[in-house]
């Protein structure tokens, strides 16, 4: 389930959601659902979450969210591209007013020299605002990547909430 430290942010980020009538998606790939599972955790978030996508497969990135064959083909379903696609596809297909995305290598296995285990891409797009890609190195096993991962991504839709002020 989901740890106190991360329950504690996503309850203050639904907090700070319900504030300003906002609401959230998710498209996740490497997480398989965790961020959208700590923002559930917390009761009430039904008026602040509005959908999660788990896009695990190269398919479901591309029937569920609308990111091009060709762009996973040509430059990885770990990449800045792909993470953009599939923050705006989510955003696209549902009422949220942010958009939350991850794809990335959680390991074991899966890395290589130029991406290694634990890279994770993460994309945040809201309405009328730019869409914001970033990558991170994240140490540690399995385990560890992911829940950093769901961390960061609360913690980017914090910051995300906080500069609309």
């Amino acid at each position: 389930m989901v740890d106190a430290e991360t329950l504690d942010a996503a309850e203050r980020l639904l907090a700070a959601f319900r504030r300003r009538g906002l609401r959230i998606a998710t498209a996740e790939s490497c997480t398989g659902g965790l961020i959208a599972a700590a923002l559930t955790a917390v009761a009430g978030s039904s008026d602040v979450v509005d959908r999660g996508f788990v896009t695990y497969s190269n398919e479901a990135k591309t029937e569920l969210l609308g990111v091009a064959p060709a762009l996973i083909a040509s430059v990885g379903a770990v990449s800045e591209a792909v993470v953009r696609g599939m923050a705006e596809g989510a955003l696209v297909r549902s009422r949220a007013d942010a958009a939350v995305a991850v794809t990335g290598i959680a390991g074991p296995g899966g890395g290589s020299a130029g991406k290694p285990v634990g890279l994770v891409w993460f994309g945040l797009a809201w309405r009328n605002r730019p869409v914001l890609a970033q990558s991170r190195v994240l140490p540690g096993d399995r385990t560890e990547i992911r829940r950093a991962t769901v961390a960061h991504a609360l913690h980017l839709l914090m910051q995300g909430v906080r500069q609309g002020e």
